[in-house]
């Protein structure tokens, strides 16, 4: 109840006698007596308040909603009169008892309780309006994961997504028809671990009733521009099995409505796949949006993969806007939107004209929406901290808006809501490839972050490989609950896949939070690898009656030259025992190089002759890089010992298992390695340098030193090539156009390019196994060119670093490759590392393009690799990590290697990308260093190379180390093992992507097959895997198919599937899948770019005890 105040009565300045207009006598107007309610009006009015006509205005609404005849007012113009002084004089005598007599009739009027029917019902000749409540909970980015999680470092931002959670539960127990969709596992998980047994059993039941549904269901809402595929797969499945486990549930639905671009990847494999029925996202670039809207096209039928077509197919929804709700409808405490006040004794009652808004807004979506089902997305970034303050307006919004009959509302998931479209029984659009890249203004392509944080890129792809191998292993070893595991590896990862983490795009402190969860998890893993490994080491050392390996060292920073155990100077007869892993199911052959601190060593195999090995002197940028980022990164400077050479030599490693080779010291040097070369920079005749002395050749000219032909004698390919390095200028935002070149957006402003200095920056090193030519363009670029005698593929490993600054100008270095080639605007970029889809420049296929950036407009994602390709010839480029590359010119490739700019994109990170590292109060720039791999092919014969090379680039070799006494090193290096029959590999066009044991002794196993339909003439087919060969030591009980991330039988999930209807012609060649395993010979097929995943179940009793024989089956057919 409203009770006026005595400040609400002081007079106002602007007060005259033609301020009053009141209601006349609508039966005598010339002749006008005052009501009561004329009264009060006249009361308020001598009081001479200064917004006198809203309290008029107030009143009168106010005294409508009492619904007392004898109070209405009459407002019609013609019924005004003028008030008389004497009038007014007699009508203060009664004030005071009229008002009193006024206020105990309004007091009749009491407010009370009222029931809003927020019943969940479909309405078929309505626009049904469904609201979806969410809050979108990022795993890290301006603050780290936890410090969201538990509402700290709030000074950044006021995020608290413990409070979220504990507000909407409560909320929802509230009333059984609210809903509420959660995404991300990570934030949920640690929540959960701190419930009650009776708060569990009460979520559970609001999982159970529908009320609260799991969407997406992974750790996290990764990014699908720079993670790799495998990676995608295992976060997933962390957070699916979470869900299995717990509640029985399996998401349905896809939700990646902030990554910035979608990838072809995610809509049939981390879609369709997953059994999900539809997928709903929000970033489109800008033009696409505004062509879908007009035609009503946003929501298609989206087809992902050409070699899976129709089968793998998923309801892709694009929201209007963004997954914000409309304007005036976001309720957070703070929020600006006008609640609904429906209370009729206080001031401001809106329930028609906020009822009027919601139906105008619902309106204004069915005109850009097929059907008449539109999805509400209700919250937005961390909402629902106060979750009463969202569901006590949707509550009353629901009840009056569906009082008032014009549309429906009502509360829905992202699951009723697909649904309800399925059930229309519409035709949709049908969408192929992918939705890269991606722009939100003329100047603003979001394709910087394809390369942004190349550190943090690298670490990531590296330890994800190190995961898959430390997976094995422990399956081998078999899974102990009490010792190290590789948990906690999985868990940082899975978080490292979000869209604001391997992409770059969250503040400094928060990238150092995820390295640092990969750096522990990365730390118990490797317990588990020693350990691993020294079991299955030790198993056939006590054969020989030998003392056990007790310990085995790894190298994580051998990318920086930095490897104790193999830096040790061999002393008193001592050998250094290495024992490669190989993580590819099937045989590999390759060169591994390892630090020494001298010349006299050399290497013998496991049957103990001695191989041929070669030492190559460590360039002046390794050893500058070597000794300033052990010291960052461990506290202390390198040992004594000067490094001053690599020890290359080649390896043969079985299928799943490992090899062993030794190094020993060497008293003669003839006996030692080979000391490579170094060659004259002069050339020959015609003025050119080779390089190489197997089939592949690189010619450099003479007066430059720089690329310019590319030669293979064996499959009479000749190319020229060029390489160079460039680097944009970072817009800085202060032209016509604001925007800056930032961890997003990459805006340029000219190309520069990077010189050399002619002053000893060519040399050419050449030994046995390896050439090597070492450039320096300037004193933070420079290269090491390596072609292997054994291979047919360049090796080029860049350091890039520290970006220079100090001229007020931000640089993206990126390296291109020029050719003569005629590519026809065309390029290849691969999908997440899957599949290659083609790239026109200048072109979309949705839409006509408006070129506005001609350099970032033409930017992709590159995982595994770029390629070009004309009439005759294809060239490849493999990458280590995830890049942006493009081919702007005929012929060109190009590829970002790192970024340092000084300007914030206004994207919402807040922070300039400049990476530095610092050794006590010193900072500079960060130094990259990587790798590409580069070869030029007939054309349709490089997919072979990119798609086994490729896959052994994702899993290399793993090393581990042990020193052993001169009486033990022969038996020692006899030491081999292997999964896998001794006669079995894997067909070329398989590979294992997941050997993993579960905590109940099922075993998952993925397959999957790596080449597209037409890809290859000789793998682009169906190929098959014996599961009794790939398992020799145990009997198999049962094999059951899953979904990619096994929460579910795959049979059930294809039962379940929706089939939608596709506009236009469905002719499509007929989809073959691998056929279902047969029990008794347990093979299993696969189709191109088939993935298959199961759980094995393996007979505890019963196993083939063979490891010994079929181990020495292997080594006498070596």
């Amino acid at each position: 109840m409203f009770f006026p105040t005595p400040g609400f009565f002081s007079p106002s300045e602007n007060c005259n006698d033609n301020f009053f207009p009141l209601v006349g006598d609508h039966h005598t107007p010339h002749q006008h007596y005052l009501t009561g309610v004329e009264t009060l009006k006249l009361v308020f009015m001598l009081m001479c308040q200064k917004e006198i006509l809203e309290s008029i205005a107030m009143v009168d609404t106010w005294l409508t909603r009492v619904n007392e005849p004898s109070l209405l007012l009459i407002s019609k113009p013609e019924y005004r009169a003028k008030i008389s002084a004497k009038s007014v004089a007699a009508t203060m005598v009664n004030a005071a008892v009229v008002f009193a007599v006024l206020v105990a009739a309004i007091w009749v009027a009491e407010s009370e309780y009222i029931e809003y029917n927020t019943t969940q019902r479909i309405v078929p000749d309505k626009i049904n309006v469904h609201l979806v409540p969410h809050s979108h909970d990022d795993v890290g980015w301006l603050k780290t994961v936890d410090q969201y999680y538990v509402g700290a470092n709030n000074s950044i931002r006021g995020a608290c997504v413990q409070n979220v959670l504990d507000s909407v539960i409560s909320s929802l127990l509230e009333d059984k028809n609210r809903k509420f969709i959660y995404v991300e596992m990570a934030f949920f998980q640690r929540w959960w671990r701190q419930q009650s047994k009776a708060m569990k059993i009460k979520v559970k039941e609001l999982v159970n009733s529908g009320q609260l549904e799991f969407i997406n269901g992974g750790m996290c809402m990764h990014d699908e521009a720079t993670p790799h595929y495998i990676d995608l797969i295992d976060q997933t499945t962390l957070g699916h099995q979470f869900i299995k486990e717990e509640f029985g549930k399996v998401p349905r639905v896809g939700w990646q409505i902030d990554p910035f671009g979608h990838s072809a990847v995610q809509a049939y494999l981390l879609g369709a796949e997953l059994g999900f029925d539809s997928l709903f996202f929000a970033r489109i670039d800008y033009q696409d949006r505004a062509k879908r809207l007009k035609e009503k096209t946003l929501e298609v039928i989206w087809q992902g993969c050409k070699s899976l077509g129709s089968s793998s197919q998923i309801f892709t929804g694009i929201f209007p806007r963004h997954y914000d709700p409309p304007d005036g409808f976001t309720f957070e405490i703070n929020d600006v939107s006008p609640p609904i006040q429906d209370d009729i004794l206080l001031f401001d009652y809106n329930v028609q004209e906020r009822v009027n808004d919601f139906v105008y807004a619902a309106l204004a979506q069915a005109n850009v929406t097929k059907t008449n089902h539109m999805m509400w997305t209700m919250g937005t970034d961390f909402r629902y901290q106060y979750a009463n303050s969202w569901f006590r307006q949707m509550d009353k919004f629901i009840h009056y808006v569906n009082q008032d009959g014009r549309v429906n509302a009502l509360y829905s998931t992202p699951s009723i809501y697909t649904d309800a479209k399925y059930a229309a029984n519409e035709y949709w659009p049908l969408k192929v490839g992918d939705f890269f890249p991606y722009a939100d203004h003329p100047n603003a392509y979001w394709t910087g972050y394809f390369t942004s944080r190349p550190g943090l890129k690298g670490y990531v792809r590296v330890m994800s490989s190190y995961y898959q191998a430390a997976r094995q292993l422990e399956y081998f070893k078999g899974r102990n609950e009490t010792g190290p595991n590789t948990d906690a590896l999985a868990d940082a990862l899975a978080i490292a896949q979000h869209h604001d983490a391997v992409s770059g795009t969250e503040r400094q402190h928060v990238a150092s939070d995820y390295a640092l969860r990969l750096s522990l998890g990365y730390e118990e893993a490797e317990r588990l690898v020693a350990s691993a490994l020294a079991s299955l080491v030790n198993q056939r050392l006590s054969s020989h009656r030998m003392n056990p390996v007790t310990e085995f060292q790894q190298c994580p920073l051998l990318n920086i030259s930095y490897c104790p155990p193999s830096e040790t100077m061999l002393v008193n007869g001592k050998s250094l025992v290495i024992v490669v892993y190989n993580p590819l199911a099937w045989k590999r052959e390759d060169v591994i190089r390892i630090p020494v601190s001298t010349t006299n060593v050399f290497v013998q195999d496991l049957d103990g002759k001695k191989i041929e090995s070669q030492l190559l002197p460590l360039s002046n940028a390794t050893l500058t890089m070597r000794k300033h980022y052990v010291r960052a990164y461990t506290g202390k400077a390198p040992g004594s010992n000067v490094l001053k050479y690599w020890l290359a030599f080649p390896v043969s490693v079985p299928p799943l298992g490992f090899s062993t080779y030794t190094v020993r010291s060497s008293d003669q040097s003839n006996d030692s390695s080979t000391i490579s070369k170094m060659s004259s920079p002069e050339g020959g005749i015609d003025k050119s340098i080779k390089v190489g002395q197997g089939n592949l050749m690189l010619l450099y000219s003479a007066d430059e030193g720089e690329l310019t032909h590319y030669v293979n004698s064996r499959t009479l390919v000749t190319a020229s090539v060029e390489q160079s390095y460039s680097y944009y200028s970072g817009n800085d935002g202060t032209d016509k156009d604001p925007q800056a070149s930032g961890a997003y957006v990459f805006r340029p402003n000219g190309s520069f390019p990077i010189k050399s200095d002619h002053q000893v920056s060519f040399s050419v090193l050449r030994g046995p196994i390896l050439d090597e030519v070492h450039q320096q363009l300037n004193p933070w670029v420079s290269q090491i060119t390596r072609v292997f005698k054994a291979k047919e593929h360049a090796e080029i490993e860049f350091t890039v670093g520290p970006i220079p600054v100090d001229d007020g100008i931000g640089k993206e270095v990126i390296t291109q490759f020029k050719t003569t080639m005629k590519s026809n605007k065309t390029f290849y970029t691969d999908s997440s590392g899957r599949d290659f889809i083609k790239r026109i420049r200048d072109f979309r296929t949705d839409w006509d393009l408006r070129v506005n950036q001609p350099i970032a407009g033409n930017y992709y994602p590159v995982n595994l690799g770029i390629y070009i390709q004309d009439s005759s010839v294809e060239f490849s480029v493999l990458v280590d990590r995830s890049v942006g590359g493009s081919s702007l010119e005929d012929g060109q490739m190009e590829l970002m290697l790192h970024r340092r700019l000084l300007h914030d994109d206004a994207r919402g990170v807040g922070e300039v990308l400049n990476e530095t590292v610092c050794i006590a109060d010193k900072c500079e720039g960060l130094t990259i260093q990587g790798k590409l791999y580069l070869r030029i092919d007939h054309k349709g014969e490089g997919a072979k190379w990119r798609r086994t090379v490729g896959q052994e680039l994702y899993s290399p070799l793993m090393l581990a180390f042990t020193e052993q006494d001169g009486d033990n090193w022969s038996h020692f290096a006899a030491s081999t093992f292997s999964g896998t029959d001794s006669s079995y590999s894997l067909p070329n066009n398989i590979a294992l992507l997941t050997l993993q044991e579960f905590k109940n002794g099922k075993v998952l196993v993925r397959l999957a097959h790596l080449y597209e339909i037409g890809e290859d003439n000789n793998y682009s087919v169906m190929a098959s895997v014996e599961l009794k060969k790939l398992f020799p030591d145990k009997k198999i009980n049962k094999v059951t198919e899953m979904s990619l991330s096994a929460n579910q039988e795959r049979v059930e999930m294809e039962k379940r599937k929706l089939d939608w209807k596709v506009e236009g012609s469905t002719d499509e060649p007929k989809v073959v899948r691998g056929g279902p395993v047969d029990p008794t010979n347990l093979v299993v097929e696969l189709a191109p770019m088939e993935i298959r995943t199961f759980f094995i179940d393996f007979n505890p009793l019963q196993t083939v005890s063979e490891a010994e024989n079929h181990m020495a089956n292997y080594q006498s057919i070596q």
